[in-house]
C-alpha cells in the first residue's frame, strides 16, 4: 500500500464522527451491513435446516463465517487496489472506511434516551432504549432505563468503534470489512438458542477471537477517558460476564461512574440472572451525561492511538 493510506484510518474516524451515515444516503443506498445481513439470511436458511445433524450444520456454519470473511477480505483488497496512492486515494479509503464505523450513530442512539429523560418522558425513553437493547423495557424505571444505555454505550464503543478501527489499523479495508462480516454474524446467527447453536458457532467464537484484544484496549481507553478511574473494578468484575470480552467496557464504565451495572434482565418475559458490575448505586440522569462525556473522551484518545500507530508503520499487511 502506499505510504499516504497510511493515514485513512485516523481521517475516516474523524469524519464519521462528523457526519456519521447520513439519513439521507441511508434512503436512497441502504447502509451495507444490511447487505452482509441478507447474504448471512440466505446461507442461514439454506445450510441450517432442522433435519440435519449437529455436526453438519456446525461444519456449514464454519463455510459460511469462511465466505464472509474471504468476500470481505476480496472486496477490501480491490478497493485498495482501486485506490492505492495519493491525497484523494487517501480521502476515498478513509470514506469508504467510515462504513464500518459507529461513533456518531451511537452517541445519537444514547443521546436519544437521555433527551427524554430529561423531559420526564419515561415511555419516550423506553421507546429508544429499546432500539439499541435486546431486553424487555416495557417495566424499566429511570434507573433501569439509564443502566440499559450505559450497558449499550460501553459495549457497542468496542464492536462499533475501537475493534474496528483496531482491524482497519493493522490491516486496512480488508481487515475491517472482515470484522464487520463476522461481527454481523455473531449479532444474527452466535446465539445459544437450539436453531443456532450448532449454525452460529463459527460465527461466536470467530468475534470472540476478533475481539479479545479491542476489548481490553476499549475498557482501558473508557478508564483513561474518566481520568484513571474504573481499573480496579475492570480488574476484578471483567471476568463475571458470560461473554469473554463484553464485560471488560462494562465493567470500566461501571468502574468510571462509581455505579452498579448488570444485573437480572427480563428476555422475552424471562428473567434472566446477570453478573453485576461495580459496587456503587443504580446510575441516573448525571451519570448518563457524564457517560456519553466519558465516551466522547475515549473515542478521542483513540484517533490520538490510531494515530500514532498509523505514523508508526503499524500497518500489518501492505
Amino acid at each position: 500500500m502506499a505510504e499516504p493510506l497510511l493515514l485513512a484510518p485516523p481521517l475516516a474516524l474523524v469524519i464519521e464522527a462528523l457526519a456519521g451515515y447520513p439519513q439521507g444516503l441511508h434512503k436512497a443506498v441502504p447502509h451495507p451491513v444490511t447487505w452482509i445481513g441478507k447474504a448471512i439470511e440466505a446461507m442461514e436458511r439454506r445450510w441450517n435446516r432442522p433435519e440435519a445433524t449437529e455436526v453438519r450444520r456446525k461444519e456449514l456454519g464454519i463455510v459460511t463465517v469462511a465466505i464472509l470473511i474471504g468476500a470481505a477480505i476480496l472486496i477490501g483488497s480491490l478497493l485498495e487496489a482501486a485506490f492505492d496512492s495519493g491525497l484523494l486515494a487517501t480521502l476515498v479509503v478513509a470514506l469508504l472506511a467510515t462504513l464500518g464505523l459507529a461513533q456518531r450513530s451511537l452517541h445519537q442512539h444514547v443521546m436519544a434516551v437521555l433527551d427524554p429523560l430529561e423531559a420526564g418522558d419515561l415511555p419516550a425513553a423506553r421507546a429508544a432504549v429499546s432500539l439499541i437493547v435486546g431486553r424487555d423495557v416495557d417495566d424499566l424505571d429511570l434507573h433501569g432505563v439509564t443502566a440499559a444505555a450505559l450497558e449499550s454505550l460501553a459495549e457497542s464503543f468496542n464492536d462499533g468503534v475501537v475493534a474496528p478501527a483496531s482491524w482497519l489499523t493493522l490491516f486496512g479495508l480488508p481487515g475491517l470489512f472482515a470484522y464487520k462480516a463476522v461481527n454481523t454474524a455473531d449479532s444474527q446467527i452466535g446465539h445459544m438458542e437450539p436453531r443456532w447453536r450448532a449454525f452460529g458457532w463459527a460465527a461466536a467464537r470467530t468475534d470472540d477471537v476478533m475481539n479479545w484484544v479491542p476489548a481490553r484496549l476499549a475498557g482501558l481507553l473508557i478508564c483513561l477517558g474518566a481520568g484513571w478511574q474504573g481499573w480496579a473494578v475492570m480488574r476484578r468484575d471483567a471476568r463475571k460476564h458470560a461473554s469473554p470480552n463484553a464485560g471488560w467496557p462494562e465493567a470500566a464504565m461501571a468502574g468510571a461512574l462509581g455505579v452498579k451495572l448488570g444485573g437480572p434482565a427480563r428476555y422475552d418475559g424471562e428473567t434472566t440472572d446477570r453478573p453485576s458490575f461495580g459496587d456503587g448505586r443504580a446510575p441516573d440522569l448525571t451519570d448518563l451525561r457524564r457517560g456519553l462525556r466519558i465516551y466522547r473522551r475515549a473515542c478521542a484518545l483513540l484517533w490520538l492511538l490510531v494515530t500514532l500507530l498509523c505514523l508508526g508503520g503499524w500497518r500489518l499487511t501492505q
